[in-house]
């Protein structure tokens, strides 16, 4: 005779979401930004652990994990995440290409669409368009 225990898991992201699921993603996406021969150079000299502490931040708030206050936390940091002062703007096909990747990695986690939606407009102000 063979048991079987149903397991039921929230469909709530806040629930399902811890922040190491979080941080992971945000790594799968900056690879995901890195690979393209488009948008590689926008990465160079950019504080790669920085940028994640703040997309990290970003999404953690976006998916309903709890935003810290404003001492120094990532974020809370203004400005555009990607360009500087010597590299030009995204173009709006670039910035929409950094946010189907932000998708993609997204779509890993099995979240719903609303919440992908969400965490897209959360980040979107953290690109130069």
């Amino acid at each position: 005779m063979r048991t079987t225990e149903v397991a039921t898991c929230s469909r709530e992201p806040c629930d399902r979401l811890g922040p190491v699921a979080v941080r992971a993603a945000v790594h799968r996406w900056l690879r995901l930004i890195a690979a393209d021969a488009e948008l590689a150079p926008y990465l160079i000299g950019v504080d790669r652990q920085r940028l994640a502490a703040l997309f990290t931040a970003r999404l953690g708030a976006a998916l309903g994990g709890v935003r810290r206050g404003s001492d120094g936390d990532p974020a809370d940091a203004g400005g555009p995440a990607l360009g500087g002062s010597r590299r030009p703007l995204l173009t709006g096909e670039q910035r929409w290409r950094v946010l189907d990747y932000l998708a993609a990695a997204l779509w890993a986690l099995d979240l719903p669409a609303a919440t992908v939606v969400d965490a897209q407009r959360a980040v979107a102000g953290l690109l130069r368009a």
